[in-house]
């Protein structure tokens, strides 16, 4: 199944799959919270976050989108970036997956990829993650991913048509 999954520096190419395993605005939300301001989004946005200003101009050393693919194909999608002038924390957002492929394991898997390049490679001492408390699939993915609710919570919800959406916020360390 996703035994040989790898992840790889995301691509140009990659938007217009990614975007489309969201198929309506709260998914979307779900998603991406307010980071783009309208919906539905195009490759060309996705493309011009991540490469030509890099994740809203955080600086090239400093945001590291990635794209997971099994047996050649595009299966998930995720960004890191340093949140700290150390660069010992991980900001873990834009997690998402193939959705024929959702329950499968290929999330969890991705994140573990995920976590292991964060420590190895950037050498982060610490994960965070935010996922809002109606999003209980993908909260159930951090979980099994390794990540733990973090002791202290910043109190943060996202209007959404009128919903408050509260964000629990996870961590690794």
């Amino acid at each position: 199944m996703n035994d040989d999954m790898i992840l790889r520096p995301y691509e140009p190419g990659d938007a217009e799959i990614i975007i489309s395993w969201i198929k309506d605005e709260k998914s979307f939300r779900k998603w991406s919270s307010d980071r783009y301001k309208s919906y539905p989004i195009t490759a060309d946005d996705m493309n011009y976050k991540y490469i030509d200003c890099n994740g809203d101009c955080e600086g090239p050393d400093s945001f590291f989108p990635l794209t997971a693919v099994c047996d050649e194909e595009v299966v998930g999608h995720l960004i890191l970036r340093y949140t700290d002038e150390g660069h010992t924390v991980i900001r873990v957002g834009f997690v998402i997956v193939d959705d024929a492929k959702r329950g499968m394991g290929y999330g969890r898997k991705m994140l573990r990829l995920a976590v292991k390049y964060a420590k190895e490679v950037l050498k982060a001492e610490r994960l965070t993650l935010g996922v809002f408390d109606n999003n209980p699939n993908a909260y159930n993915c951090y979980k099994a991913a390794g990540f733990k609710e973090a002791e202290k919570q910043e109190r943060f919800a996202y209007d959404y048509n009128g919903e408050k959406w509260k964000c629990i916020e996870m961590e690794m360390v």
